[in-house]
C-alpha cells in the first residue's frame, strides 16, 4: 500500500527551478509560473515542460505548438509569484512586467537571465499534466546570475 505521506515527502525533495513560461494563441499572450521543466535530449535539443492540463496556458501551447521559458533570477521570487496565479484572477500577467515577443511570439521576460523558445514536438497526458516535448528552436543570455529554485522560496509544489 502506498504510503501518502512518505510519497508526498520524497516527491517534494526532487530538486525544481522556477521559470515563466509564456505561450501565445494568435494575438494573445499569457504565462505561468513552471517549475516541472527538464533537459531531455542534447540532438536535438529537447525539453520536456509540464504544464496542469485545467490551465488556459495548457490550452494555448495545444493550440499553438510553441512556448518560451524565461529563466528568473534567485531575486526574482515576486515574478514567480505573481505568475503563480491564475490569469482570471489578475487579468494580463505582463501589465507590469516588460517583455518582449520571441522568434515564436511568446513573450520573453525583458529582465530574466534569459531565454529558451520551443516547438511542440511530443505530448503526454496524463494525469492532471500534459508532459509537453519542446524543441529548443532559439535561445539567448540576457544577463549572468543565479537560478531561481522551489527550495530557496519556502513554497511547495509536488507530492
Amino acid at each position: 500500500m502506498l504510503d501518502e505521506q512518505a510519497k508526498k515527502t520524497m516527491l517534494r525533495k526532487i530538486p525544481h527551478g522556477l521559470y515563466i513560461c509564456g505561450v501565445k494563441d494568435g494575438e494573445e499572450v499569457n504565462g505561468f509560473t513552471a517549475s516541472w521543466l527538464m533537459q531531455a535530449s542534447f540532438k536535438p535539443p529537447l525539453v520536456v515542460n509540464c504544464v496542469k492540463q485545467d490551465s488556459k496556458s495548457h490550452a494555448m501551447i495545444k493550440n499553438s505548438g510553441v512556448f518560451a521559458i524565461s529563466f528568473l533570477d534567485a531575486e526574482q521570487k515576486d515574478i514567480a509569484q505573481k505568475f503563480f496565479q491564475p490569469q482570471r484572477r489578475v487579468e494580463n500577467k505582463f501589465d507590469d512586467v516588460e517583455f518582449y515577443p520571441g522568434e515564436t511570439g511568446c513573450p520573453i521576460i525583458s529582465d530574466s537571465l534569459g531565454y529558451i523558445e520551443c516547438q511542440v514536438v511530443g505530448a503526454i497526458e496524463k494525469g492532471d499534466h500534459t508532459v509537453y516535448v519542446g524543441e529548443v528552436i532559439a535561445a539567448g543570455v540576457h544577463r549572468e546570475g543565479e537560478s531561481l529554485r522551489l527550495e530557496t522560496t519556502g513554497w511547495q509544489y509536488g507530492g
